[in-house]
């Protein structure tokens, strides 16, 4: 560790410090922001959805990973389960009002990444193609 960092380390005081279980973002980040339950989330956003609506509108993934978000979404608060007592029974995926103040932000991230892709992949192309320059 260098010098500054030991210094700014060393000012801390246990009064600014929190124990790692303190702080929810990390978890909670990991909740909204997983490869598949950020979209997800986006998709219930429009509205209540069934398992195949879902499966149809996510582009890539399994029915597996899908289950496991949805399960994992639910769980956590942030999606309802409803099965509806028809014949054959029907089930809806809809989010909860836990949600809404994430929503905005999220589909505006959501937004961001598909504007941003072009870039991201020509400076990933850019750095790949001049890697030998970085060793």
């Amino acid at each position: 560790m260098s010098q500054r960092n030991t210094a700014v380390t060393n000012q801390l005081t246990p009064a600014t410090t929190a124990p790692p279980d303190d702080c929810p973002l990390p978890e909670v980040l990991n909740l909204i922001g997983g490869k598949w339950s950020a979209q997800v989330l986006v998709e219930l956003g429009k509205g209540p959805r069934r398992f195949t609506q879902l499966e149809r509108a996510i582009t890539g993934i399994s029915r597996r990973m899908l289950t496991v978000s949805l399960r994992d979404l639910e769980r956590n608060g942030l999606i309802t389960r409803t099965v509806h007592p028809d014949s054959p029974p029907r089930v809806e995926y809809a989010t909860t009002p836990l949600i809404e103040d994430i929503r905005e932000p999220l589909e505006a991230l959501t937004d961001w990444a598909r504007l941003a892709a072009p870039a991201i992949t020509a400076a990933r192309r850019a750095y790949d193609g001049s890697a030998d320059s970085h060793l």
